[in-house]
């Protein structure tokens, strides 16, 4: 044995003191593992790669398990949802200008025609009468032969085209091709036989009362 105090021989380790009760320990060191190396994914994929980094194949940049993707091509139209509706040329409204037109000429052109010649028959009918000697012909109207010619020819002239005006409008109606001038040729054609026949009572009678006030005179 050794003295303690003394000091002890060249190439002994000296003894370990011991630890102290209730002193506490240092935990273990967790054990580290080697972090996994990524490839640096560029910001945009269309951008070029950072100079000093190669760049990594497109098979390699996909998108985690269950996040959202964009499917390829984009999104395709909804079936069934709302679409505007194109739109539709505008058609011409030729035939309700044209019905128009005709049922304008056969109430007022017609009536003014009918009007004048009218009067003049009136007017010469009663001098007629004075010097016929029987009346199962219609000679006592051969005064007056020139203005019942006009009377007749507007007539007929107002009748075809009151007609036409009818047709025309109806078919513009249908067709939408001038759907108000359409309409309102048929109320105008409607309406023309009314004027035409009321022109043509008050001219013979404004001309039958001139007529004999001229014989009285």
């Amino acid at each position: 044995m050794t003295d303690p105090q003394l000091p002890p021989p060249s190439g002994a380790i000296p003894p370990v003191p011991p630890e102290p009760q209730g002193a506490v320990q240092p935990p273990p060191a967790a054990p580290t593992f080697p972090a996994p190396a990524y490839p640096a994914a560029p910001l945009y994929p269309s951008a070029p790669p950072a100079p000093g980094y190669a760049s990594a194949p497109a098979a390699q940049y996909q998108a985690p398990p269950g996040a959202y993707q964009v499917p390829v091509g984009g999104y395709a139209a909804p079936v069934g949802e709302y679409s505007a509706p194109e739109a539709t040329p505008r058609r011409s409204p030729l035939l309700g200008v044209l019905a128009l037109i005709f049922s304008l000429v056969a109430a007022v052109v017609t009536p003014i025609v009918v009007g004048v010649a009218s009067y003049e028959i009136g007017r010469r009918i009663p001098e007629a009468l004075s010097r016929a000697e029987e009346f199962s012909s219609l000679a006592f109207l051969s005064p007056a032969r020139d203005q019942v010619l006009w009377a007749e020819l507007s007539f007929w002239t107002g009748t075809i085209l009151g007609i036409a005006a009818i047709v025309i409008g109806i078919m513009a109606i249908v067709r939408k091709q001038g759907r108000g001038q359409g309409i309102a040729a048929l109320i105008v054609a409607v309406v023309a036989p009314i004027i035409f026949s009321v022109v043509v009572i008050a001219a013979l009678s404004a001309g039958g009362t001139t007529g004999i006030a001229g014989l009285s005179s």
